[in-house]
Order: C-alpha cells, then structure tokens, then sequence
C-alpha cells in the first residue's frame, strides 16, 4: 500500500498565483478602474448608526458603490458591527471598493465629518424634516442612517445640521433602511449628474493614480 506524504500547506500557498498573476495589469482592466475613479464623489457619504442586519448592511454598500460614495462612516454604540460585510474577499462584494471608516461616538462621527467640509442630514420622519426633493445633495453632504427597529438616536438627530424625509404616500409610512438609502441616493446621484459632477473627476491628479495603482491590486 502507498501512504500519500503529508501535504505542506505553506508550500501549496507559496506555489499558488499571486493574487496580481489572477488579476493581471490588463488595459481593460486599468481603463475601468480608471473609469471609476474619475467619478467617485469625495464629497457625498453615508452614516450608519447602529444597522445590524448583514444584508441591509450590504446592500447599502452596493448602493453607495453604485453612485460614487468612497467611505462609509459608522457608529455602533449599542448593536455590533457585521465584520463579515467589510470583508474584502471578492469584486462583487462593494465593500472591496467602498472603505469605513469607524467612529466610537455620534459626537466624534459628526465632527470629523465637519471638519471635512461636510454638512449632516438626518433621515427621519418629524416635523422639522424637510422633503427628499427639497435638499441640494449637490453641496458636501453626510446622509444618516439609523437602526432597523428604533431609527436614529435622539443625539444624532439633534446634532444633525438638517432632517430629511423621504415623501410617501402609502399606509405604510416606512421603508426598509436599504431601501430608504438606495432611494436618498439615487436623488443625489441625479442632481450631481444635472450639475456635471460626475463628466469631471472631483479628486486630484495625486489622489487619483494613488488609489488606482491600490485598486488594481485587490
């Protein structure tokens, strides 16, 4: 009887492809993430407060992906993060092209936000919100998103420079959180399309090659 010899592990590991032979230096593949990158939009992102549910997790990503957003800010005080959504383990996951960045507190989250340039929008349903359509999302803006069951805490939306509401008309005034944010979005993606944000990169030379030369590595 022939015994099979113990497989090395760190061997096969060394022997594989490196991840840059799977995904080689192609034109194709430069011109679109070059593509891309001319239209992220520095100055357009995402809070999420305390959104637990792995999938709206994830489909918020897609969709900050799908109109240019670069990070996505989060504060969890009370649930845990969904680690597993910010894994960066495929292309199809947003997360390989969408960074976080993770605050310990609203406070924190909202003056570095500020500081940045950035004015804060909560969405919520009271009545100093102001409709969807009534907001220019064409200026730097955070849009603020809470927890599935209890919403945004009160100190988020106290602190907050503005309230947004998504109008509905139905008996059910509510969207899931996704949805909501997939809804915000796109009416930020269209006023910025109107306004030629995306036919111009908005970061700089610099920025730009850097992160293509990081991008053409995952």
């Amino acid at each position: 009887m022939t015994v099979e010899p113990i497989a090395d592990r760190r061997q096969h590991a060394r022997n594989q492809p490196s991840k840059t032979n799977r995904w080689p230096r192609t034109p194709r593949r430069q011109a679109r993430v070059r593509s891309v990158i001319e239209r992220r939009q520095p100055d357009l992102t995402v809070v999420l407060e305390d959104v637990h549910d792995p999938h709206n997790v994830s489909a918020v990503l897609r969709s900050c992906d799908a109109v240019g957003i670069m990070t996505v800010h989060l504060v969890y005080a009370i649930e845990a993060v969904p680690k597993s959504v910010f894994a960066r383990t495929t292309s199809a996951s947003a997360a390989k092209w969408v960074a976080a960045r993770r605050h310990e507190s609203i406070g924190d989250c909202y003056a570095a936000l500020r500081a940045d340039g950035f004015s804060i929008l909560a969405t919520t349903l009271t009545g100093q919100s102001l409709d969807l359509y009534e907001h220019d999302l064409v200026a730097p803006v955070a849009l603020i998103f809470g927890n599935e069951m209890r919403g945004l805490s009160k100190g988020a939306i106290d602190e907050a420079d503005g309230q947004i509401a998504i109008p509905m008309i139905g008996m059910v005034q509510s969207l899931n959180i996704s949805v909501a944010c997939a809804v915000t979005l796109y009416e930020a993606f269209r006023q910025r399309r109107v306004a030629g944000r995306y036919d111009r990169p908005q970061l700089t030379d610099q920025d730009r090659e850097a992160l293509e030369e990081e991008w053409i590595k995952r």
